[in-house]
């Protein structure tokens, strides 16, 4: 057996001794073979059951047992819902005497619904012909159905690449051809007809939403035009022709019993179908568990199950609470931690699962060290026969905070299977542009990124290459961009700036990668992919700006760009032939997957990286201002609210994650992240009965305080550009800058430009930021894809000294507590934790030479004799803001409690 990482914990930083693991209950022995007895009129359906090697517990023998009538069967995790939905199709038909053809499961996936009819045709007793006749289908694959037999002949217009060109098309046909991200106009189409509303009805109150329903109304047309729909139309038209009570009523006769898998994560539009069908005989099952819904941002909605009873007064409600997944510490966690939540139906899991070890847990000083940890005890576990790499599992929050540790398993050969993802996290589509500048320095003329290059500088790409390579083969020129400062279809201003943009492509070899990502997000980046109104947060803007802040973290460590590109370009090469030999041999991997993603399946050894603060939960539940797309997936308008559900759904975002391990969990919570101090993250410290104060707040307070904020974390904020017009990211998540704060013509947020300057740019820019948004949209278009669910992007920042950092301000239920650690990482806690007040220590920092200049660095810590740098202190360091010098000096800054030698 693996003696444990020496990195890892028994329990979360921050957590006293005194606090004890969670673990819940033993679940009681009884299966069917004690609880039903043979005089039952019943029993023989359950002998054959058990001879089949099916024992059933009291709850799922309930649910089972349900005749007529609506039940809702809440059915916590890994508490065995698919074995009663199985067996209760098999009871009506056996034991109450039900016609196959008369039920109808419906689920959301192709895999789901297989698993399910095979699951039927196993029972014992069900004929071959039984089994086929039940319905098992996906939502999509019922109304498709629907559609064909009353005429709908339409292709299915279902290919996320044919429909990005049209829209393209018609963004060109209207003049709008860097308006909007194509992404971003299906994304809102679908969320606008889940809810059930034509596209005649889009809101058209400002000019972007007006353009954007001209292009969409555009869209249907087309499609209309030539007899074609999409995923959406489907469902959309399926639910029209049921209100048709034609059509209707002998469905209704047809499908006397209607049984409905993951509940929790149905939209509001295939509810109403499913009430529609069950709306005579109210003989509807529904099967879910309310603490995973974690799917609001594609349509799912809480209240399906909140408010099941008062739908169908009158329902039974059983609860599935014997879990046989986990280990009874690990579900105790998992349990202990979503039971903070406020909505929710009340229940707690009891164990039956197999014996495991209790969780552990780290905290890595950012996220390469995370992920170097995390691989190497993987090698490790391995190694020693503990397990195959099929039987671990590394779950994320977002896409992007995958980055360090797929580097590190690519870089150590690890087989995995990355599910969901783009290959590798520099060819991104919002990075790739970036990385092919960088290029272009080392290379003038690679002309495999000059197709990069002319995005950013508003230059139809097929059009603008076209020309180039006319211009090339009557004389070639060592930048061959340089072609497109004499094309005549560019104006003059566009002209000038590609001479510009060569400069700078000259330039970038001769910095290090971190201010050549800086340099090009300040002169033409960030404002090539802002998008809109900049005061007006969005879901999308989140995304690709801590993307782009993700991909500065991750070249901190390289000097230079030379260096840096070919590491990438290796990544790429090994990654390749990595995924080459897994579909050559099939081989066991470690499986690599969001969070989204993981929800409904078990490993026996479960990796959650990420766990911290701004992470899960994410930046965007810690905010006052809610993205206004996300709105449309919430009930309740009120602010506070709309917060509190937010972070919620984070907090069952963590459940999943806890419970997709059976025998091993292993919990890593980064104490930086994108160069900024991390907590451990509340769920944690809550499920060991800490007492988290919410330190949320709106986005006034933010602005008003915004230097004591920067200065609570001990981190500098530095400016993109050296105008004053800066890219600060303030610890809080709002953007702000820290230059003069009067200067006239400033954006609100404080992004790049005076007005004059940015307005030539609004019409092209708008929508830019849902760049990343193809994954979300090729995931939502079709449930039985089965496809990952994307959430919002995050990574990790490099903070060199970990133990430095810790969680203030917690205190336990009990009386305040000196905290002392079982380990000599935690041994020395101070006690100013414990108190309210707020506290300030002096510390040295350097402070920029200039009387017009904010910036200050906090100093690196002395490092401890005996232990090596990489090299010597070279003095003072450059000002991020302006370039200039830097002078020692001291700062007051809040106190925190720190964990040290």
């Amino acid at each position: 057996m693996l003696s444990p990482n020496s990195t890892f914990y028994p329990r979360p930083l921050g957590v006293t001794p005194a606090s004890s693991l969670p673990q819940s209950p033993s679940a009681p022995l009884e299966t069917s073979r004690q609880l039903v007895g043979d005089d039952q009129q019943d029993a023989y359906y359950f002998r054959s059951l058990e001879e089949a090697g099916i024992k059933l517990n009291g709850p799922q023998i309930s649910a089972v047992r349900h005749g007529r009538g609506p039940i809702l069967t809440l059915a916590g995790a890994g508490c065995g819902k698919t074995t009663v939905l199985a067996a209760r199709a098999g009871y009506l038909m056996e034991v109450s005497g039900v016609h196959a053809g008369s039920i109808l499961l419906v689920t959301f996936t192709n895999k789901a619904a297989a698993e399910m009819k095979d699951r039927i045709a196993a029972l014992p007793g069900i004929r071959p012909a039984a089994a086929r006749a039940v319905q098992a289908r996906t939502f999509h694959s019922f109304a498709l159905t629907l559609l064909r037999h009353y005429g709908v002949q339409e292709d299915i217009f279902g290919e996320s690449r044919a429909q990005h060109t049209v829209l393209k098309m018609l963004l060109r046909q209207n003049g709008m051809s860097e308006a909007f991200q194509p992404e971003s106009l299906l994304a809102m189409l679908s969320a606008w007809k889940m809810q059930g509303s034509d596209t005649a009805d889009l809101p058209e109150k400002t000019q972007d939403e007006r353009d954007a329903k001209r292009v969409l109304l555009g869209y249907e047309s087309w499609k209309q035009d030539r007899g074609k729909m999409d995923f959406d139309d489907i469902l959309l038209r399926a639910a029209a022709l049921l209100r048709d009570p034609a059509v209707l009523k002998p469905l209704q006769r047809r499908f006397q019993y209607i049984m409905v898998d993951e509940f929790q994560d149905t939209n509001r539009l295939q509810y109403e179908i499913v009430q529609m069908l069950a709306g005579a005989h109210r003989n509807l099952m529904v099967v879910g568990d309310d603490d995973q819904t974690i799917y609001t941002f594609n349509g799912a909605r809480q209240e399906s199950i909140l408010e099941f009873d008062k739908v169908y007064p009158g329902a039974r409600i059983v609860t599935l609470d014997i879990n046989y997944r986990s280990d009874a510490r690990i579900l105790g966690l998992g349990s202990e931690l979503v039971a903070r939540n406020k909505r929710r139906r009340d229940k707690r899991l009891r164990a039956a699962g197999q014996r495991g070890d209790a969780p552990r847990f780290a905290t890595p000083s950012n996220a390469e060290e995370e992920a170097a940890w995390v691989v190497n005890q993987i090698c490790e576990q391995v190694e020693e026969g503990q397990f195959p790499y099929r039987d671990i599992a590394i779950l994320h929050r977002t896409a992007s905070s995958s980055r360090a540790v797929f580097e590190q398993l690519v870089l150590k050969d690890v087989p995995f299977v990355q599910h969901g993802a783009a290959p590798v996290f520099y060819d991104q589509s919002l990075i790739k542009p970036l990385m092919d500048h960088m290029r272009l320095s080392l290379n003038p003329r690679a002309m495999d990124a000059l197709p990069s290059a002319l995005g950013p500088l508003y230059v139809s790409r097929d059009a603008g290459l076209e020309y180039i390579q006319r211009c090339e083969q009557e004389q070639a020129k060592k930048y061959p961009l340089i072609h497109l400062s004499k094309w005549d279809k560019l104006k003059p201003f566009q002209q000038e700036q590609v001479k510009e943009r060569i400069k700078l492509i000259k330039s970038l070899h001769k910095l290090k990668p971190i201010i050549a990502i800086q340099e090009m997000r300040r002169q033409f980046y960030d404002k090539y992919m802002e998008s809109g109104d900049p005061t007006i947060f969005t879901h999308y803007k989140e995304t690709m700006l801590e993307t782009l802040d993700e991909f500065e973290a991750a070249v901190k460590k390289f000097e230079t760009v030379e260096e840096f590109v070919q590491f990438a370009d290796e990544l790429s090469r090994r990654h390749r032939e990595m995924e080459s030999l897994r579909r050559a041999q099939d081989s066991d991997a470690v499986q690599l997957m969001t969070i989204h993603r993981a929800k409904g399946l078990e490993f026996p050894c479960v990796y959650w990286i990420g766990a911290s603060e701004g992470i899960v939960p994410h930046s965007t539940a810690l905010r006052q201002d809610i993205p206004e797309d996300q709105k449309a997936a919430l009930t309740v308008q009120q602010t506070d609210a709309e917060l509190d559900m937010a972070l919620e759904e984070e907090r069952r975002l963590a459940y999943v994650a806890i419970t997709r391990a059976k025998q091993h969990l292993y919990v890593t919570s980064p104490a930086s992240h994108h160069g900024k101090p991390a907590d451990v993250s509340r769920f944690l410290l809550e499920a060991f009965g800490m007492e988290v104060p919410d330190k949320r707040k709106t986005r006034e307070e933010a602005r008003s305080g915004s230097t004591s904020s920067s200065s609570n974390h001990g981190q500098a904020s530095y400016n993109r550009n050296n105008n004053g017009n800066s890219n600060n990211r303030s610890s809080n998540g709002n953007w702000k800058s820290i230059g003069n704060a009067k200067d006239e013509g400033r954006r609100e947020n404080g992004k790049g430009g005076t007005a004059q300057q940015t307005s030539s740019y609004v019409q092209h820019d708008r929508q830019r930021s849902a760049i990343n948004h193809k994954d979300h949209r090729e995931m939502e278009m079709l449930d039985e894809r089965d496809e990952d669910r994307l959430s919002e992007k995050r990574g990790s920042g490099i903070i060199r000294d970990h133990k430095a950092f810790s969680t203030p301000g917690l205190h336990p239920k009990t009386a305040s507590t000196t905290m002392t650690s079982s380990t000599s990482r935690n041994a020395d806690f101070s006690r100013a934790g414990s108190s309210n007040a707020e506290r300030t220590e002096t510390v040295a920092v350097w402070k920029c030479s200039s009387t017009k200049c904010k910036a200050w660095l906090r100093q690196k810590p002395a490092v401890p004799s005996g232990k090596a740098t990489k090299k010597a202190n070279s003095g003072p360091p450059v000002c991020p803001l302006c370039s200039g010098t830097m002078i020692a000096g001291t700062r007051q800054v809040p106190m925190t409690n720190r964990f040290g030698k």
